[in-house]
């Protein structure tokens, strides 16, 4: 009798109706807690069902399901929480029963996105960076037009987009930061625990790629108040031309926009999923579209609409050659936001219903169209004016503003441009912060709040090393570089490139295989075309973006 209380308290208590049947492992029992569909779901029983006039209980679900193997551990881990600072998430106090004696223990709920509308518009916010807003148009441009996107395409599906499904992938399975996911899914999987390590690289790269992204994301600030006012290049006499190499050279200014992009991520992330990361995506992408819709209007105005669209989308064949192949497979995989844990992180709030492989494609494709936007944004005016359309980073800080502050109205859409430049530059920051973040709140006692401040406190101090090495740090470089030079180094093409490869060969070599297609919802000739991709060419394509980064 005991037994029966106890089982039907752990139904009541967990909303789980066949733990009274698991307890006995008796579909009686089940029925004796007026509960007799607990006994059709623990037991596939069509007959228990339909006594309890409810069929739908031996129903399967729909959609990709997880392997019943993941499922059970899931469910066996559900039931035996540790209590700990990581169950302090969200969670509520609980009393877990086990073996027939009460725990006092802590649920750990870990956030979700609210839709996958919301999710797409953060990812791709993730992945729409400064260096989408310039790289990417120029490399089109000058790598065969229309021959370099067709080429781009084929390399991110063959690279970018399976590896950003793994990270999503591992990341839902973990339900947690990527360091403690890897942990469990290495464990789970009974392979070598130096997987942690993939965990590691990925959230140290975040953290050091945001130290430096945020002196960057100040310049964007800079700018977009300086085109507002309408002091870009008037202040004090300076010409618009030497205003960038003025502002590198006076640290208390670099500090000042540094320390509010911080301020301005740092309250984004310590909203949590839905009041920050969500709430920043619906309204910032938005935001993004329609300043870069303006734009392009105002560059059809001028004079070198025709010549940029002539630029980017005209095919060259003679221009595809080996470095355009090998230009195109980079940025392939940098645009995704690969190999920095943000994936993974974002994959852990993600919900079972949710399908990778169309998220994915969706996300690659808003990413392209921003990036192609982009360029029709930026040339005309570039050509109008007469300028270089190869000068890369100068191209934002020191050939654009040189060509706003000479045309009618340029100073208003140079404030448009800029704003632009500083949503992209927050949307990836919050990305950043948020493996960091959410590592340090499920490790420690720390609230969400007390996480991001200590993330963003740590990022912000190494980012004063980088923005110093402009000025009263320019002569320290250590391995021949300086602060800001050696962090894009050791990240770009090191870190990033092998984090990404150890992800793809993790989920395509260790998981279990049948599970992973199965939660990916394949059919017979996905199968089999995942199988090649994910363990040969992606693989092998990540090896050549490494050697050719070095």
């Amino acid at each position: 009798m005991n037994r029966i209380r106890v089982g039907i308290i752990r139904a009541f208590l967990f909303k789980r109706p066949d733990a009274a049947a698991k307890a006995f492992k008796r579909p009686d029992a089940a029925a004796k807690a007026k509960r007799p569909e607990a006994a059709a779901k623990a037991f596939k029983r069509p007959e228990a069902a339909a006594k309890a006039k409810r069929p739908e209980a031996v129903a399967k679900p729909s959609g990709p399901t997880l392997p019943p193997k993941w499922n059970s551990r899931r469910r066996s881990r559900a039931l035996k929480t540790t209590p700990g600072p990581a169950s302090r998430r969200g969670g509520i106090p609980t009393t877990a029963i086990l073996d027939g004696e009460f725990m006092a223990k802590q649920s750990h709920v870990h956030a979700q996105w609210s839709s996958r509308t919301a999710f797409v518009l953060a990812a791709t916010g993730s992945a729409v960076g400064l260096g989408n807003i310039w790289k990417f148009p120029y490399m089109v441009g000058d790598s065969g037009g229309a021959v370099f996107v067709l080429v781009y395409l084929v390399c991110i599906a063959l690279i970018g987009l399976p590896i950003l499904v793994s990270e999503w992938l591992l990341g839902r399975r973990g339900q947690s930061n990527p360091i403690n996911t890897m942990q469990t899914l290495s464990r789970d999987s009974k392979k070598s625990p130096d997987w942690v390590l993939v965990g590691i690289a990925g959230v140290l790269g975040s953290f050091l790629i945001l130290s430096f992204y945020s002196v960057v994301g100040g310049w964007s600030l800079n700018y977009t108040w300086s085109t507002l006012t309408g002091d870009l290049g008037k202040s004090s006499g300076v010409d618009v031309g030497d205003y960038f190499t003025t502002l590198l050279s006076q640290p208390g200014t670099l500090l000042f926009w540094h320390t509010l992009f911080m301020l301005i991520t740092f309250g984004i992330v310590a909203g949590g999923v839905k009041g920050g990361l969500e709430r920043a995506a619906k309204w910032l992408m938005p935001l993004l579209i329609v300043a870069l819709i303006l734009l392009i209007g105002f560059g059809a105005t001028t004079a070198g609409f025709g010549e940029a669209a002539a630029f980017m989308f005209s095919p060259d064949w003679s221009k595809l050659n080996g470095g355009v192949i090998l230009a195109a497979l980079g940025h392939a995989f940098f645009t995704l936001s690969l190999g920095m844990g943000i994936m993974m992180a974002y994959g852990s709030y993600l919900g079972q219903e949710v399908n990778l492989i169309k998220t994915a494609r969706t996300v690659v494709i808003l990413d392209t169209v921003i990036a192609l936007g982009a360029g029709m944004a930026i040339f005309p005016v570039v050509f109008a004016n007469n300028l270089d359309p190869s000068a890369g980073p100068g191209l934002l800080f020191v050939t654009l503003p040189l060509a706003f502050i000479n045309m009618p109205w340029g100073l208003a859409f140079g404030t448009i441009f800029f704003a632009l430049l500083t949503v992209a530059a927050i949307t990836s920051a919050i990305s950043l912060l948020e493996p960091v973040t959410e590592f340090l709140e499920e490790r420690t006692s720390l609230s969400r709040l007390g996480s991001a401040f200590v993330a963003a406190l740590a990022t912000w101090a190494l980012g004063i090393a980088a923005l110093l090495a402009f000025n009263v740090w320019s002569g320290f470089q250590p391995f021949g570089f300086n602060v800001f030079d050696l962090l894009d180094a050791l990240t770009s093409k090191l870190m990033l490139p092998l984090t990404g490869l150890a992800a793809i060969v993790f989920t395509a070599w260790f998981l279990d295989s049948e599970g992973v297609k199965q939660e990916l919802g394949l059919g017979p000739k996905g199968r089999v075309l995942w199988h090649y991709v994910s363990r040969y060419v992606a693989p092998i394509g990540v090896v050549v973006v490494f050697f050719n980064s070095l």
